[in-house]
């Protein structure tokens, strides 16, 4: 599996060169220059390792570095720095941000080298908690039951646009969980935990409750009643029975696509072609989440024949800037034209972003230039859960 890392600094110079050396060595890399682009990264998808600048324009990286301790505990934390002080150091390490600090100026094998120390600590560390972590795996149980009770779960509604007719109109919207446990608080991190105490299909039931009854109570836009995409696990696809209960809480199936992330194979199930088929059968739309972020392959379009291709925001970032990645988002928009799937851009920030995307030909926009996600619903009732 390809090891993911973050790396955040606004200095472009500094950027470009830490990922053209974490490229060529085998990783995947994600670069931001701010605090909130950063986070949108968190937030997303699970990520081993963050290299944060300590200095950003107007704000500090150990706002990342902290936000990551709590959202994405096992992301292995190391702080770049130019300052020499120790003040910068203990700080770091007395928070228990960090796992090392690399000092700049730094080359490419020092990076690296670095880089490979920190993982091999945080594998040790990970070692000796599973080995004396009878009591602290129990409260992670409680944690996990605790999270799904209804009363601490929430969805948020992020809006995608159609741009095909010149004004942006509001397509349809993106269910994203929010946790409101105390310690589980990120979608992330109750993820994760679910994935570890086998409770995916239990959160999974919880999710599609909660879609269902959102997508009752959405008003209407411009054009008629809106779209609600909702994000499926893989495992609930290895249980097509299961799965056909759980989505018969969605009751208007036209109106309800299933996204299915790109970065597990969700192909490698046993049961899966069973499962698209209660999909299809049921009239679901459904959508390859993520696309391009992951290791599964192109394969998996064919396999699944989406009606929507979402691009992963890290193919969007930057893409003005960059001729290779517009190069491939334009060639995804000619297959998806080719296939009868719509494209939608996730992550956009920015006009420039934007602008490009709409020249390569991508119809659907979504992300923080149009809006935020906005909290939308917490469930009033108690569903109890199978």
């Amino acid at each position: 599996m390809v090891r993911r890392v973050l790396v955040v600094d606004d200095d472009a110079m500094v950027l470009r060169g830490v990922a053209k050396v974490l490229s060529r060595a085998g990783y995947e890399v994600l670069t931001a220059v701010d605090v909130a682009s950063a986070l949108e990264y968190a937030e997303a998808a699970p990520i081993d390792a963050a290299l944060v600048d300590y200095q950003l324009a107007r704000e500090s990286g150990m706002a990342v570095l902290s936000t990551l301790r709590q959202v994405q505990p096992r992301c292995v934390r190391i702080l770049i720095t130019g300052r020499s002080d120790s003040a910068v150091f203990v700080e770091a390490v007395n928070q228990g941000e960090v796992a090392k600090v690399l000092q700049k100026p730094f080359d490419g094998e020092k990076l690296l080298e670095g880089l490979d120390e920190a993982f091999h600590r945080a594998a040790f560390m990970i070692e000796v908690a599973r080995t004396s972590g009878d009591e602290a795996a129990e409260r992670d149980r409680q944690a996990v039951d605790e999270a799904i009770r209804p009363d601490l779960f929430a969805m948020a509604l992020q809006p995608l646009y159609d741009m095909r007719t010149g004004t942006p109109r509001i397509f349809a919207y993106e269910c994203l969980m929010r946790p409101k446990h105390g310690v589980l608080s990120s979608p992330y991190a109750l993820l994760s935990a679910a994935e570890r105490h086998e409770r995916i299909l239990d959160l999974g039931t919880l999710v599609l409750r909660v879609a269902g009854q959102i997508l009752e109570q959405l008003p209407s836009v411009a054009d008629g009643l809106p779209r609600l995409f909702v994000n499926l696990h893989p495992q609930q696809l290895a249980d097509p029975q299961r799965l056909a209960r759980d989505l018969s809480a969605l009751r208007q199936p036209h109106r309800v696509t299933l996204e299915i992330t790109e970065q597990a194979s969700a192909t490698r199930l046993d049961r899966w072609e069973e499962s698209m088929k209660v999909i299809a059968d049921g009239g679901y739309g459904t959508a390859v989440d993520d696309l391009g972020s992951g290791y599964s392959s192109l394969s998996i379009l064919a396999d699944l024949q989406p009606q929507f291709i979402k691009l992963d925001m890290s193919l969007v970032r930057n893409v003005h800037r960059e001729p290779r990645k517009q190069r491939l988002v334009q060639l995804m928009t000619a297959f998806g034209e080719a296939t009868g799937s719509l494209v939608v851009g996730e992550g956009v920030e920015c006009e420039e972003e934007m602008q490009t995307l709409l020249d390569s030909g991508v119809p659907i926009l979504q992300g923080f230039h149009f809006a935020r996600p906005s909290e939308h619903y917490v469930p009033a009732s108690r569903p109890a859960l199978r």
